[in-house]
């Protein structure tokens, strides 16, 4: 009997080295596997033969140990490394590798398995699938708006491939920059008379060749006419403002001080000092100079010698456009132009070209202010000062081309983020705007979070779907169902499922694969371990046979 225990035994290790073998095997198998997680076998032995049974201690003697003999050995688990594997660069966008514990989750007729292998296709119908076995891949589909559903419900990935995004009319353009605060103005700020005077004839500058051109703080334009009147050798001066059109305003802007009889010291220079003359209702502000009229020898009296404005700065606008988009995705070029009024404000209106077409409604013209920090302090759109913080202006804008009309927030920023007025050079640019052209769907890409994005023929992007990743507390219990692809199984628990990244501590690697997780040299270490132990338990079978032999050779 004692010969058949160890002939038994050594069956018993030829056996489950050979189911070593057979996990070894296939675990080299599959060494090119994509997402292939390798498994391993530990043994345990079997029940023992009591040959004799211990005995406890007396106070006379000692207790013995009890006397077993093993009946051999057997499996005690084959387990899978879930270690992760390296991943391979492919560069197409829809192979997916995970970078952490969680699985695909695959659909195939209704039912939902599970994988780490990532090499998937959209199909004719626009499904995310598995190309060799069809199961489609599960996640979210969003909605119109590109926003992802709540939840932890899954469904078919699908995208349409003939996706059209409509074109969406601009409503909101923001505008940064800055405004050089040393900037000549284009207000009129400073006229100095360069007329020369003698004889005793009146003299009328403004009806032959010295018509001033000035301009207000609002920009517009306006022209100043200066007359002299003498009697008795003094000579007086007085103005008139004319509009663009050669009309005298109604109301005359005002001198201070008042103007006053023109005097001369003995070299023939006007000593008279500058008055301001000003005009609330017409943002008219400008410094009238005498200083150098001269008082002539000659009696003819010269009209030749335009007046200096500005003391010769010459203000130049800067500019800034943007393409905007109407409801029939339509693009125009929107313009701003700002002109440096006076000190810290400027004048700001928005334009389009000719050729687009299209006309405004309400005003689309007003000022800036800035704090002392160079910062906005307050907007004006005519003449009315815009509420809010930050102020923002709106204009509507009508295209004219059968699309609707779009109110249009112009946002010049706040603080240092938006426009500023600082010493640094002059340069405004539109930041963005929200409106587009309609646009067909020309690439997809898949984000870390497991998005897929699709980027659209007019540079936008939005959000089509997201893949969603499944972990299990127990992997190890999961059965494989073949193709790459495990199934829930009693001791495996049931599937968490969420979103890459958030949640889960799993993210999604696109255009790479995860390769298999199999050590070509630990698993050829395990071979010769196999081999040397199956050829050990074969000798104890053919050692117990060539036994058995020689105890049935002694009854001959």
């Amino acid at each position: 009997m004692a010969l058949l225990n160890s002939l038994f035994s050594g069956v018993s290790g030829l056996q489950n080295l050979q189911s070593m073998m057979d996990v070894i095997g296939n675990n080299i198998a599959n060494v090119d596997t994509i997402g292939f997680k390798s498994s391993r076998v530990t043994f345990s032995d079997t029940f023992n033969q009591l040959i004799k049974s211990g005995t406890s201690p007396t106070e006379s003697t000692g207790g013995t140990n009890s006397f077993q003999v093993g009946l051999g050995m057997k499996i005690n688990s084959i387990d899978r490394n879930w270690n992760q594997g390296t991943f391979q660069t492919t560069g197409i966008s829809t192979d997916l590798a995970l970078q952490g514990p969680g699985m695909f989750i695959l659909n195939s007729n209704g039912q939902n398995f599970y994988s780490r292998a990532g090499a998937f296709i959209f199909d004719a119908n626009g499904k995310l699938v598995d190309p060799q076995n069809g199961a489609v891949v599960q996640g979210k589909v969003a909605n119109g708006l590109g926003q992802i559903p709540q939840g932890t419900t899954t469904q078919d990935i699908v995208v349409d491939k003939n996706l059209k995004l409509p074109a969406i009319k601009t409503q909101n353009v923001s505008w940064g920059g800055n405004l050089q605060s040393s900037s000549p103005t284009i207000a009129t700020n400073t006229v100095n008379l360069t007329d020369s005077l003698a004889g005793t004839t009146p003299y009328n500058a403004p009806a032959s060749t010295t018509d001033i051109p000035i301009v207000g703080k609002d920009g517009t334009n306006y022209t100043l006419k200066v007359s002299y009147t003498q009697s008795s050798g003094t000579w007086t001066p007085s103005y008139t403002v004319y509009d663009s059109k050669g009309v005298a305003l109604t109301t005359q802007p005002t001198a201070t001080p008042a103007l006053s009889a023109l005097t001369f010291n003995s070299t023939g220079n006007c000593t008279n000092s500058p008055v301001t003359i000003a005009s609330a209702d017409n943002n008219i502000s400008f410094s009238l100079d005498f200083s150098k009229i001269t008082l002539a020898a000659s009696s003819t009296n010269s009209t030749s010698i335009p007046a200096i404005v500005n003391q010769g700065n010459t203000e130049a606008p800067v500019n800034g456009s943007v393409s905007i988009y109407d409801s029939l995705g339509n693009a125009h070029t929107l313009s701003v132009q700002f002109d440096h009024a006076y000190g810290s404000t400027w004048n700001w209106k928005v334009s389009v070209p000719s050729t687009d077409g299209g006309t405004f409604t309400g005003a689309t013209s007003g000022t800036v202010t800035f704090d002392p920090n160079g910062q906005i302090q307050s907007i004006t759109q005519g003449g009315v000062t815009v509420p809010g913080i930050p102020p923002i202006p709106q204009i509507t804008y009508n295209p004219g081309n059968g699309a609707e009309a779009q109110p249009i927030n112009l946002n010049f920023g706040s603080g240092t983020a938006g426009i500023t007025q600082t010493s640094l050079s002059s340069q405004v640019a539109a930041l963005k705007q929200d409106g587009s052209a309609s646009a067909t769907l020309t690439n997809l890409n898949i984000d870390q979070y497991g998005n897929v994005v699709g980027v659209f023929s007019n540079g936008n992007s939005r959000t089509l779907a997201q893949v969603m990743i499944a972990t299990f507390t127990n992997p190890n219990a999961l059965v494989s169902a073949g193709s790459n692809m495990y199934s829930v199984a009693a001791n495996s628990g049931d599937p968490l499922i969420n979103a890459p990244g958030e949640s889960s501590a799993t993210t999604i690697q696109s255009g790479a694969l995860e390769q298999s997780n199999v050590d070509l040299s630990q698993e050829f270490t395990n071979m010769i371990v196999s081999q040397r132990g199956f050829e050990a338990n074969a000798k104890v079978v053919t050692t117990s046979d060539q036994l058995l032999q020689d105890i049935t050779n002694l009854v001959r």
